[in-house]
């Protein structure tokens, strides 16, 4: 099952679990100092017929040692029936994991924000047995990351500020910020932002603006990734021709080592002390 275009928003956590570290003071969320962030299974392993399987679950350590728990999820409009199932959400994860659990939900639009921060009761009767008080990001807390040193400095930042206004007038100046930082980023962290950000935008013209920019960008980094693992095989290649020529046999431990390195620059260093090195474990020492 796809998931819509919004859940793009969450999933930026699973990318970058410290985000919500770094959000909480522009949301006045009074957390004391996060110093550790680890992202949980959801909860969608089938032992729950309420769990909810579009979220991200952090678990966060405080500075004080507490630890807690952070449901995160998203919300594209009203929906009457959304706050029962945030509590119940809440509610379930609090009584399995046995944590504080709070809850962050993203919304794209200002006024679906403004609907979430409204406390969740559970009924008419006072005091009422249940009141969930969600956090809640939107627009209005996060205004677009439009300078390039900005998004470098925060791209998963700059990547959520542009989900969130899609059609924003300036959305066009926030991507090429956001662009230029993943141009900076090895791929394995700029693929995701990259994928996140074209999934969040949807069917917005600001898409195809998007994809523009990243087209020459993704180029460039195949390229990269093409001339790396070439020189790679190369380099193997001469490596295991003088090892060969020296007589030197490789266990098996050595030998995947050589095989699964795709580093250039790590078998041309192996490759020079081959040509000297007395034994095999001589070429492989501290590196």
């Amino acid at each position: 099952m796809t998931s819509p275009p919004h859940h793009a928003m969450f999933r930026v956590f699973q990318h970058d679990p410290d985000l919500f570290g770094r959000m909480a003071p522009r949301l006045g969320i009074a957390v004391p100092a996060i110093v550790e962030t680890t992202p949980l299974l959801s909860a969608a392993d089938g032992s729950s017929p309420v769990a909810c399987r579009w979220n991200t679950q952090l678990c966060l350590k405080t500075a004080g040692q507490e630890e807690l728990q952070l449901l995160i999820e998203a919300q594209d409009r009203r929906d009457p029936d959304k706050p029962v199932h945030w509590a119940h959400h809440v509610a379930y994860l609090w009584s399995r994991r046995r944590l504080p659990t709070c809850l962050l939900i993203l919304c794209a639009d200002a006024e679906t924000a403004r609907w979430a921060e409204q406390p969740v009761s559970s009924g008419p009767v006072q005091p009422p047995a249940l009141t969930l008080h969600p956090f809640v990001a939107g627009p209005h807390h996060l205004p677009l990351v439009t300078d390039q040193d900005e998004a470098r400095a925060d791209p998963a930042l700059a990547a959520l500020s542009a989900m969130m206004h899609p059609a924003d007038p300036a959305v066009g100046t926030a991507l090429k910020a956001l662009s230029a930082a993943l141009r900076d980023l090895p791929e394995v962290l700029a693929r995701p932002l990259a994928d996140l950000t074209d999934k969040a935008l949807g069917l917005h013209p600001s898409r195809r603006a998007w994809r523009e920019l990243m087209l020459p960008i993704v180029r460039e980094k195949e390229y990269r990734r093409a001339r790396d693992e070439g020189l790679a095989d190369s380099a193997r290649e001469s490596l295991l021709l003088v090892l060969g020529e020296r007589g030197f046999h490789l266990g098996d431990d050595l030998r995947r080592r050589v095989a699964g390195c795709h580093d250039p620059g790590i078998l041309r260093h192996w490759l020079l002390r081959a040509v000297t090195a007395q034994t095999p474990e001589e070429i492989f020492e501290d590196g």
